[in-house]
């Protein structure tokens, strides 16, 4: 691949159609992106020079930036697989073609296809930029003043229901996080249907028999980029350690689990993730027959001759009409019944098993973790949503089966809507802190690695209505509070936080072990005193972190 080749592909506007979007999803984008509209301005000072590194597939020129009076290494849209265009799609990600002139990395890559362009999605195709079905790039912010330091390496995974985002979105701008001591990476990976849409024509042309989870493919491909070429920017190859939010801490929860991955990250992160897909009603993992079976029903929405070459015109479509036919096929789920539009398969390849599981039953990868929820999660979920009581009834009835009268005495049906509603603490509780804390008794128990449980409780003043909601923290964790200037006053509290956590984020990223001078003890996880520390208005040490309400999630996981 040339430097030429790349920028004409780089400059190559997506083709993604507008879709509308559930309620869900649409209040999701609409929240996050509004308060984080800032997070499209980088953060730092001006260029204060150019930096070249050399990869295994040729150099790389990237720029000097201040950040905070700290010179930071910024290196953004560096290729790290072949573009998953043509007879790429729906493949596993390939190495890219090597160049030998210099390659321009100084503006982020095209973001993976996904829905954007009307009604509340103007904001969400705002937020993540210039889309391309060539987005397979990533991100560095190394501190290094020179290659051989070996710092600690931090690789971000972003969320968005599998179906949105950006690894190069503002809130994830790694800067300020680097001038911690770390080299922080961020990636994209593919999205919706060009990312985990599961079919039994692609599974028959599988050397291994499967489909879908061509997004966490990437990922896995990522990994394999940092490990070879993070070096170059100072970073330390043999202490990387993965971390991200929502979808991408149910990728980390499903790369722990996965055969492929074992061996490519040493320490994880995963905030605000979320297991349904073992003895619950919904789902955030399918099997590989389900991923089929809905891969059939999306693609009768595509407008093509089954009686034909399927493979052929599905691969004829652009990238635009997928995302337009994905958003008619979302329409018909009804997601409160369902869970995520687009899921992690199963496949007995990647994932061996559903990933609830396999946490369930013990068998998780053995490196240290750092995990946790926020206090108001549901709320994001359920702000602008409706539902009937007798709907309500009926889908807790789903969800928990021989244990829906004691789910039901937890989070009764009291008719409220909104935040408040026992649906917000339902999913808060039972969906979001139970994954936190099985994950955590998990690693505790089953292997030698240390394993920290944190509750973020936090609520920012320009945010008070909606409380500590889904994806409120990452501001913090990347020191870039500084985006909720744009709705008002940033207090010293936010500020003061903010350096305490990613203080905890990148010690745990040195050692396995957050703890250090300065900072409240943070205890390490086990099952009998059951600890967490609350990250808010204060830092303490609690225990028993919704205790009735994780229990009965075990139960319904078929943990005694």
């Amino acid at each position: 691949m040339t430097h030429t080749d790349t920028s004409e592909r780089r400059g190559a506007r997506g083709a993604a159609s507008s879709v509308a979007a559930s309620t869900r999803v649409a209040v999701a984008a609409a929240i996050l992106c509004g308060v984080l509209f800032a997070g499209l301005l980088l953060v730092g000072c001006g260029d204060s020079g150019l930096e070249e590194v050399q990869l295994e597939s040729g150099p790389v020129i990237g720029l000097v930036e201040e950040v905070d009076g700290q010179e930071i290494w910024v290196f953004k849209g560096i290729p790290y697989a072949a573009p998953p265009v043509g007879g790429l799609r729906w493949k596993p990600p390939q190495p890219v073609e090597p160049w030998t002139e210099p390659l321009v990395c100084t503006e982020p890559g095209p973001a993976c296809p996904q829905a954007g362009g009307e009604g509340l999605f103007n904001i969400a195709a705002l937020a993540v930029g210039e889309m391309d079905e060539d987005c397979l790039y990533l991100n560095v912010w190394s501190p290094v003043e020179s290659a051989d330091e070996a710092l600690p390496v931090m690789v971000w995974i972003h969320g968005g229901s599998f179906e949105s985002g950006s690894g190069a979105m503002g809130v994830y701008n790694g800067a300020r996080l680097a001038t911690k001591g770390v080299v922080v990476v961020s990636i994209n990976y593919r999205l919706g249907p060009l990312g985990f849409l599961a079919h039994p024509a692609l599974s028959a042309e599988s050397p291994e028999g499967v489909s879908g989870n061509y997004g966490l493919l990437d990922q896995v491909a990522a990994l394999r980029w940092v490990r070879a070429n993070i070096a170059g920017f100072g970073g330390d190859a043999a202490n990387v350690t993965v971390f991200g939010e929502s979808a991408g801490a149910i990728s980390i929860l499903g790369l722990l689990v996965s055969p492929l991955a074992e061996g490519l990250f040493d320490r994880a992160i995963p905030q605000s993730g979320i297991l349904l897909d073992h003895g619950f009603g919904v789902s955030t993992a399918v099997t590989l027959d389900a991923a089929e079976a809905a891969g059939e029903d999306y693609v009768s929405y595509l407008e093509i001759d089954l009686a034909g070459d399927v493979l052929a015109q599905m691969r004829s479509k652009t990238a635009g009409a997928l995302v337009e036919a994905a958003g008619k096929y979302a329409r018909g789920l009804g997601l409160l019944e369902k869970g995520l539009t687009w899921t992690p398969v199963a496949d007995g390849y990647l994932l061996p098993d559903l990933p609830g599981k396999l946490w369930a039953d013990g068998k998780c990868q053995s490196v240290p973790l750092l995990i946790g929820s926020n206090a108001d999660e549901g709320n994001l979920f359920v702000a602008g949503m409706t539902v009937e009581p007798d709907q309500y009834e009926a889908q807790m009835r789903k969800i928990f089966g021989l244990y829906a009268e004691e789910a039901l005495a937890l989070y009764p049906n009291d008719g409220k809507q909104g935040l408040d509603s026992s649906l917000s603490r339902m999913l808060t509780e039972v969906g979001f802190a139970s994954t936190a804390r099985l994950a955590a008794g998990c690693m505790a128990g089953s292997t030698d690695s240390p394993a920290y449980l944190y509750q973020f409780t936090r609520v920012p003043v320009v945010l008070s209505t909606l409380g500590a909601i889904h994806s409120i923290e990452i501001p913090y964790v990347t020191g870039n509070t500084g985006l909720f200037s744009s709705l008002g006053a940033i207090t010293k509290t936010d500020l003061e936080l903010s350096e305490t956590m990613m203080g905890y984020w990148t010690r745990f990223a040195a050692t396995g072990d957050p703890n250090g001078e300065g900072a409240p003890q943070w205890p390490r996880y086990d099952a009998a005193s059951d600890q967490h520390l609350e990250l808010g208005d204060d830092i303490r040490v609690g225990s028993g972190l919704y205790r009735e309400a994780c229990d009965l999630a075990d139960r319904l996981r078929g943990i005694e």
